[in-house]
């Protein structure tokens, strides 16, 4: 699975391009594309962590030595 900052690094890399273009056409599709990225990312950090979780475990008592 890529990471939040690789998602974070190609938005802000498609708005500098769609700055920069004197085209407009391409500039919308840049930041149509840019919007898309960034519901990806917002979606996946409100959903919880697929991978297994470790099982509650208790460590294990020892009986009270008795004298």
């Amino acid at each position: 699975m890529l990471s939040r900052d690789y998602f974070v690094s190609q938005v802000t890399s498609l708005l500098k391009f769609a700055k920069e273009t004197t085209n407009p056409r391409l500039a919308a599709v840049l930041i149509e594309k840019a919007a898309d990225l960034k519901s990806q990312v917002d979606e996946s950090s409100t959903t919880p962590d697929p991978s297994p979780q470790t099982p509650d475990v208790q460590p294990e008592t020892s009986p009270t030595p008795r004298y």
